[in-house]
């Protein structure tokens, strides 16, 4: 090899390394959160949330988990274009994988997923949730990538920028629309009071327009663009979503139902500030996520160290590290439970946020062994269903 291929695969070789390592940063994010879900039993939260009542801790920290749903899918769209354009070989079709993995995702969400949540076999709830719908946007995306690269742009844009708009229409459950209605803009339950309980936490409508946005901006990946062009581009569209985020909300102009209000702490107004609705995203959420996630991806090109190297090994294999934290969650709360309050039926919970980010901490460092070893035997094999984790 000479020492120009060398110099060349290295920089594809970061390029694509980014984005695994801001899957993996995400995925630790998401971990977290998680465990806010399963152990801090005290005080669960709304949606946006409710500042007067909230710790302040426990905003952040749950604030900060905003970031992994947006960018999580934004990489779904971006590395679906990579799919399609492999950096040897004729440009693919990626409908029939993103339909069949997005049909994957989906039935998992329902089975496997559904079972870890419930903490039994037998689920009598099923949150439709993160997986589901990044699911029905892989689903839907594999349909609208026929669409020209500009119009496809433009389509991605009119739904992340033009479905606030749609906060007003709404539908009752005896109405014929309200099932659409309930999977594309608005929370609520598909089933209840019945032998299981279907209920809708991501309505997809915002999503597929993240995950188009995605596969559109693709080509900036592509070798035809040098690393310097690729990091300028995600650099000022980090900053526009950011700049754009504040002049919106600073005047309430548009982009998110609650209106945010002076406090006399600066704290109480910066969280009033910076809180958004999330199902569905508001405009203002996504501006926020998604701003922030093109500022680092571009920052994660020239950094190689120890922390990188985990967090791409978290990303490299997102789909099994996401089912291995969940069990290994439920085994973590049934075992907690039976060792520290047998008999009661009581479920043992954290009552300090530093609890919910050391149980985070644990949770990661009990995942990351077992995710290496399927990373490294998913790269080496050519077993084709390994693509679908």
């Amino acid at each position: 090899m000479t020492e120009a291929q060398a110099n060349k695969n290295n920089v594809r070789r970061k390029r694509i390394d980014s984005i695994d390592i801001m899957r993996g940063l995400v995925i630790l994010i998401m971990m977290v959160d998680h465990v806010r879900d399963m152990f801090y039993l005290q005080h669960k939260v709304s949606d946006p949330l409710n500042i007067d009542v909230i710790p302040t801790a426990l905003f952040f920290t749950r604030s900060l988990a905003h970031l992994c749903a947006p960018s999580f899918i934004l990489l779904a769209g971006l590395s679906a274009w990579l799919y399609a354009h492999p950096t040897s070989g004729e440009i693919r079709s990626p409908s029939r994988f993103l339909f069949t993995r997005g049909l994957f995702l989906v039935v998992l969400e329902i089975t496997v997923i559904a079972i870890a949540w419930n903490v039994s076999p037998i689920p009598k709830n099923i949150w439709l949730q993160v997986i589901w719908a990044t699911g029905l946007s892989m689903m839907a995306l594999a349909v609208l990538v026929h669409i020209p690269r500009w119009p496809l742009f433009a389509l991605g844009l009119i739904i992340v920028f033009g479905h606030n708009l749609l906060t007003p229409i709404s539908f009752d459950t005896s109405e014929s629309g309200y099932i659409l209605w309930t999977i594309l803009h608005d929370r609520g339950y598909l089933l209840s009071d019945s032998f299981v309980n279907i209920y809708v936490s991501y309505p997809v409508l915002p999503w597929i327009g993240v995950i188009v946005l995605g596969y559109s901006l693709g080509p900036i990946y592509s070798q035809l663009f040098s690393p310097d062009s690729r990091r300028k581009i995600l650099f000022f569209l980090g900053l526009g979503c950011l700049l754009l985020m504040l002049l919106l909300r600073s005047f309430n102009i548009y982009g998110e139902t609650l209106s945010w209000e002076y406090s006399d702490s600066i704290v109480k107004s910066v969280m009033s500030f910076i809180n958004y609705t999330k199902y569905p995203p508001s405009l203002l959420f996504l501006l926020l996520t998604l701003g922030i996630c093109f500022l680092i991806l571009p920052r994660l090109e020239n950094v190689e160290n120890m922390l990188t190297r985990v967090l791409k090994v978290f990303g490299s294999a997102p789909m099994f590290v996401y089912i291995l934290h969940l069990y290994l969650l439920v085994l973590a709360k049934v075992l907690t439970t039976l060792v520290l309050n047998p008999g009661s039926g009581e479920q043992i919970g954290f009552y300090s946020v530093l609890g919910i980010w050391s149980g985070g901490i644990l949770l990661m460092i009990s995942s990351y062994y077992p995710t290496k070893k399927f990373a490294t035997y998913k790269r080496n094999s050519k077993k084709w269903w390994l693509r679908y984790l």
